[in-house]
């Protein structure tokens, strides 16, 4: 059902952005402009702005049904829970882990008796 309302959603907002850049342009920008063709120029921007009033209300139905969907199937856990509960790896951080005790720093040089800069983790 998820898969279901995300492709209407995508198919939304495809038709959506279609419909504003065919609207007429007040100002020169993306839009088609001109007058011409089947319609005058103020019935076409009615239709225009009817079916863009139409498609942003059901891009905002489906967007909420998304949610909806998506908070149901999430079933009230956070994804802090899912960290919490994972056991922690002991082994593998005692023993070096995959490096086999090898550090990624390069080797400290220790001048004349100054101490480190980075303390040994061994």
């Amino acid at each position: 059902m998820e898969n279901v309302v995300l492709i209407i959603l995508l198919l939304l907002a495809l038709a959506l952005i279609g419909v504003v850049l065919l609207q007429r342009s007040e100002g020169g920008g993306l839009g088609m402009g001109g007058g011409g063709g089947l319609m005058s120029g103020r019935s076409a921007a009615t239709a225009l702005s009817k079916v863009t009033w139409i498609l942003g209300s059901a891009f905002m139905v489906a967007a909420l049904a998304m949610t909806i969907i998506a908070a149901r199937n999430s079933a009230g856990s956070s994804v802090l829970d899912r960290i919490t509960d994972a056991p922690a790896p002991a082994a593998a951080e005692t023993d070096g882990g995959a490096l086999g005790g090898e550090s990624l720093l390069p080797p400290v040089p220790l001048g004349d008796g100054a101490a480190p800069l980075v303390p040994d983790a061994n």
